[in-house]
């Protein structure tokens, strides 16, 4: 069975049953997922979905789409050489019970080869093989390291660009994943200020991470000094909010980086607000540049280091949270969709 999002309403969903081979074709592997997990970082796929051809990564009928999760598979049958029945892999896979992959072995796991797939950045399509056991880290592995990529791209990109000349960096949506873990990358690597923007619900759960220098809601924007040359980087997606950064800093707003959708129902056009044209980051872009200016082994290593240091950071704050079932993966998807998902909370879901 596998949980398909309505492209026209993400509210819309429903639980398909499908039907899994006992064997695998030949060229094909069938992954029984273990679990998977979802974050407010699923829904920003469900926004891009068409923009960036999230649903092309696991084809349906049309009109619906099958959500792009992060999990733990565990070989079933595979008509693939280098890749072996009981072995256990770390990827992007739909949520649902099985999934069924044209495959191709690689030193490091296999990558999907399907011809669905040959247009999608490499970090889409490849799956890494893990312990065939349980780790101390899974569970936290599985909410935060594909969303730690994108913000360890997102620091590193801002860095090499000397923040453009600003001296403080405005984060939205601060509590979420996605903003903690950028928070930490540039409190590791830089100098800058990182300022929060959040809620007044989670101001208190934001200046817990004490990763941000300064913790303000989103009424507190204009009382921010308006000369302070700031880069904002955009969780939130929220035209409103962006609107009032722009108009406030103007000038001196020396970029304005959009990454994620968490206020999804908040979204609009941007258009002509003063100071630069927000630009939107797409993390694959700045992972194959660095893959060829490091070579892939320096690379895959410096996230590697760099993951473990937020996996062990996390533990101070993520709690993680277990569901079991259909009922319970559509429960956590609506929760996620209307924001009712604590940001302490990371979700780990099989079926």
């Amino acid at each position: 069975m596998h949980l398909e999002i309505d492209r026209s309403n993400l509210r819309n969903h429903r639980i398909v049953a499908t039907t899994t081979p006992a064997v695998a074709p030949e060229g094909s592997a069938v992954l029984k997922l273990e679990r998977f997990a979802l974050t407010a970082n699923n829904i920003s796929y469900v926004m891009s979905g068409d923009a960036l051809d999230y649903w092309g990564f696991f084809p349906t009928e049309d009109g619906w789409g099958r959500l792009p999760t992060m999990g733990f598979g565990v070989v079933t049958s595979s008509g693939v050489d280098g890749v072996a029945v009981g072995e256990r892999f770390f990827g992007f896979y739909p949520a649902g019970d099985y999934h069924v992959v044209q495959a191709e072995a690689i030193s490091s796991g296999f990558v999907d080869v399907s011809p669905h797939r040959e247009k999608h950045a490499m970090a889409y399509r490849g799956f890494d093989k893990v312990s065939p056991t349980e780790t101390e880290k899974d569970n936290a592995t599985l909410v935060l390291r594909g969303l730690f990529v994108t913000s360890f791209l997102a620091e590193d990109f801002l860095r090499e660009s000397v923040f453009f000349g600003a001296t403080q960096v405005l984060v939205t949506s601060a509590s979420s994943k996605t903003s903690i873990a950028l928070a930490h990358c540039l409190r590791e690597n830089s100098k800058v200020k990182v300022l929060a923007l959040t809620s007044a619900a989670n101001v208190d759960f934001t200046h817990g991470v004490d990763l941000y220098h300064q913790v303000l809601t989103y009424d507190d924007i204009e009382t921010l000094d308006p000369s302070v040359p700031t880069v904002i980087v955009d969780m939130a997606g929220n035209a409103g909010v962006i609107s009032r950064v722009h108009n406030h800093f103007n000038d001196a707003l020396k970029y304005s980086c959009r990454i994620g959708g968490t206020h999804w129902d908040q979204s609009g056009s941007t258009k002509g607000v003063p100071g630069p044209r927000p630009e939107f980051f797409f993390a694959p872009s700045q992972m194959a540049k660095r893959g060829k200016e490091w070579g892939r082994d320096v690379f895959n290593e410096r996230i590697a280091t760099a993951l473990s240091l937020f996996l062990d950071d996390s533990t101070r704050w993520l709690t993680i949270q277990h569901s079991h079932g259909a009922e319970a993966l559509t429960d956590v998807y609506m929760q996620l969709v209307e924001g009712r998902v604590r940001p302490e909370t990371g979700h780990i879901l099989s079926l």
